[in-house]
Parts: C-alpha cells; structure tokens; sequence
C-alpha cells in the first residue's frame, strides 16, 4: 500500500490477526491453497513452497465511516478504508487480518470516497488524530457502533471457512482461534541529524481467552504491510504453542500408551514441524523477535515442550511390548 504522492505521512498504524486451524483432513497443497485464497480476480495469490509453504492472498479493501475507539473517549471520526487478507501455512493455519494506517490529522468535513479509493488501507480523522489514545482504544477493544478490525476480519475469515475445498473435518479437536490485536506508532527521528530509532515493542500482553495484544514503536516510513507480516508471524506461532499445551494438558505425564499417544499424535503429526519463527518478512523488523525470545520466550517454551514430547515418545517406545520375530522364543 503506498500513499499518492502529496499525502500525509501515517503516524498509526493498527491491526488484528485472527488464527485457527484449517477445517481440512489433509493440509491443502500450493494449488487449493492458491484456490482458496483467490480473493480477486485481479490479482493473483502469493504462493511460497521455501522455506515452507505458505500463500497469502491478494487485499481486499472495505469502507469505513465510524467512531475510532479512544482510550479517553474523545470523539475522533474517520473515513477511509481498511485493508483484508489472508494467509494460509503448510496448508493447515489460515489466519486474516485487517488492517489500516492513519496521519495525524485530516481535513474538517469528509471527503467523496474517490478520493479514499485512491488510498487503500488508509482511513483520515476528521480533525486531528489523538495517535496514543487512539493505539490504546484499538488494543482495550471499541464500544458498540466504533471501528472494530476483529469484526472485518472475522467477516473474511468465515467466508474462507465455507470454501467448498473444505471438508470440515477439523484434524483435532482441541484448538480454538486467537486473536491479536496490535498497534503501531510511528516513532520520532532521532537527535542525530540521519538517525532513526530502531522498532521496538511497547508492550506485549497475553490477555483473558484468546486476546492478545502488542504495542511497537517503528521508525518513520515503516510500511503498515510490513507491521502486519511481523504480527502474523507472532500471532502463528502464539497460536501454535497455545494450541499444543491445550493439546497436551494434564496428559503429556502419562505413561499408558493409548492416552499418551492420543494427546501426542496431533502435535507431531500436524504442528511440530510449523515452527519457524522470521521464516518471512520485513528483515528490518525481524529483531522485534529478539524481545519475544526474552520474555514471553516463545522459542524457549517450544523447546521445552518439544523436548518433552521426544523423551515422552522414546519413554513410550521402551516400554512398548518387543515383537517376536516369527520362529523366535521369547
């Protein structure tokens, strides 16, 4: 999404991703990935096959004019357009976002919608953009009647869940859908003349059910689509290690084979492999990953559970029964 020239440059920009499993018994391959994700007709899906596969469908863009939630209630209105699309990995973890930028302030009455037409995925205050309550009011959630991002991308996401690829046969039952929600403010030049601030991250929050929230701070001229590729990279792999400890729950100590290997089947079969953290994106923005290592310490965790499931499993197979060859005696 680049502005025409003479636009004002964005000093917000705001998300939320929503993740969940694939309703499919088989993981989709690159061509029905490409077929689910063909939002338009003109313009094609982007499909990956290294280092894994991956497609992300072209955007599709839907008006809005609406209050913009506010962490002090000031009554900001905006006008414009909010970027949608998908991913789908491995054929198995589709996840939808929607997604705009803001400036600071726009012009007192709203303009004809060519002239939003013409700035996709960006909406305008009408009057001047309060950027730091307005991040906060996106991350606490808006009230009844304010722009919400999880409604539109709730809106794709069930479309995409009707596709008649789909056989509705979820491969395992305990996985539930996240959902993040993100900001980020376009942080000031530095002190030094040429010098700009590095991204940084705010404030990440893991939040009651399956909400959570990240605040950055990006240098000036951050491209919003490169702020939603990082928090879809976050938002997959806070749903995998989500979904894998559900799946493991209670069940990951238990030596009797047939409930061991029921919790552990999914995990190996489906997730284990889809961990691969900057696997694609902004390189720019990839050192945002650095802080999540620190604290949640996303990798850290997944090792830990990763190493537990192979000693769970070499655990298993040593007490499985040895078969006999045939003619043998035990």
């Amino acid at each position: 999404m680049t502005a025409p020239p003479g636009a004002a440059s964005a000093v917000l920009s705001c998300g939320e991703v929503l993740t969940c499993i694939l309703p499919s018994q088989q993981p989709l391959d690159a061509e029905s990935a490409a077929a689910l994700l063909s939002l338009r007709t003109d313009e094609r899906v982007l499909v990956s096959e290294r280092p894994n596969l991956y497609a992300l469908s072209p955007e599709t863009l839907t008006g809005v004019d609406c209050a913009l939630p506010t962490a002090n209630g000031a009554k900001v209105r905006v006008v414009g357009t909010v970027a949608v699309r998908a991913t789908l990995t491995e054929g198995r973890v589709l996840q939808t976002t929607a997604y705009f930028r803001a400036p600071a302030d726009g012009p007192e009455r709203r303009r004809a919608w060519g002239h939003y037409l013409m700035r996709p995925g960006w909406v305008e205050p009408l009057g001047r953009l309060p950027e730091q309550e307005a991040a906060d009011g996106i991350l606490n959630g808006g009230r009844p009647g304010e722009l919400d991002l999880g409604l539109i991308a709730d809106g794709l996401l069930r479309e995409l869940l009707r596709h008649p690829l789909l056989d509705q046969a979820v491969p395992f039952k305990k996985s539930r859908r996240t959902r993040l929600r993100w900001a980020a403010l376009s942080a000031p030049a530095g002190l030094e003349p040429g010098v700009d601030p590095g991204p940084s991250i705010q404030r990440f929050t893991l939040g009651e059910g399956d909400l959570r929230t990240i605040r950055l701070s990006v240098p000036d001229g951050t491209k919003p689509v490169a702020v939603a590729g990082l928090c879809e990279d976050f938002a997959l792999h806070d749903w995998l290690l989500t979904t894998v400890v559900r799946l493991l729950d209670g069940r990951l100590g238990s030596v009797e084979a047939p409930t061991a290997l029921t919790a552990l089947r999914p995990a190996v079969e489906h997730l284990m492999h889809l961990w691969m953290p900057r696997a694609r994106g902004d390189r720019t923005l990839s050192t945002l990953w650095d802080v999540l290592e620190q604290e949640p310490g996303f990798t850290r965790q997944w090792q830990s559970i990763s190493q537990r499931i192979r000693d769970q499993l070499a655990l298993l197979n040593t007490l499985a029964p040895r078969r006999v060859p045939t003619g043998e005696t035990p």
